[in-house]
């Protein structure tokens, strides 16, 4: 389990799936994520910074996303919200328009109302704010 947690960095919620998998005790399983904890192989603050950096960099999600994700890995909110912190404003809202602009380009419907949808759903399925899609989305029709 410590070249488990040392390959990749991961949260409480993997390890204990993993773990659910050994036919050993539940006593057994907890001895385990303490140790990992312990020796500092299984760090959920270091976990949620990672993924929330690394999420936004690779594949562009939005907050509203990253935070659903680590949400359905039983990050705590504290964790979360300190998490988002590490990712600048100006970087956020940089990586948004150059994201939609090539979203809006790259969409070759006539029908303007599906060109819009099509927009929209992209942007909100990916975690952005929905004022700020909506917003971009007029900016970009003029």
């Amino acid at each position: 389990m410590e070249w488990y947690c040392s390959y990749q960095e991961r949260c409480h919620v993997e390890v204990q799936q993993k773990l659910f998998n050994y036919p050993i005790s539940s006593k057994d399983k907890d001895e385990v994520i303490v140790h990992l904890i312990h020796n500092n192989f299984l760090n959920e603050e270091r976990f949620a910074n990672l993924f929330c950096v690394s999420k936004f960099h690779q594949k562009k999600w939005g907050k509203i996303r990253i935070k659903n994700e680590l949400k359905a890995r039983k990050i705590s909110d504290y964790l979360i919200n300190k998490a988002l912190k590490e990712i600048s404003n100006e970087e956020y809202f940089e990586t948004f328009d150059t994201l939609s602009e090539k979203n809006w380009e790259s969409i070759s419907e006539k029908n303007i109302l599906k060109k819009r949808k099509k927009f929209c759903d992209y942007l909100l399925r990916k975690g952005w704010e929905s004022e700020m899609v909506y917003g971009k989305m007029k900016e970009l029709e003029k």
